[in-house]
């Protein structure tokens, strides 16, 4: 197995395109913890408003109307 580089030092500098190239590690990883912190977020907002959107929705069904069924008895006359 070789190596590309002879040292941990080698591997650092890269021939002098190491700061370019860390960097650039850098701001990518940066970037995607940056969209995966934001996805959550927004996921998270999301189901809440979906929440809130299920529980009003069900609270405008029931307030103000009868029921649609009751369980009070019917007299029917029989004559």
């Amino acid at each position: 197995m070789t190596m590309a580089f002879d040292s941990l030092t080698a591997l650092i500098q890269m021939e002098g395109h190491g700061p370019y190239v860390w960097t650039c590690y850098g701001v990518f990883l940066l970037v995607m913890v940056a969209l995966v912190g934001l996805s959550l977020r927004r996921h998270k907002t999301v189901i809440q408003s979906c929440r809130r959107a299920y529980e009003s929705e069900s609270n405008e069904d029931t307030s103000g109307q009868r029921p649609a069924a009751t369980f009070s008895r019917v007299n029917i006359s029989q004559e």
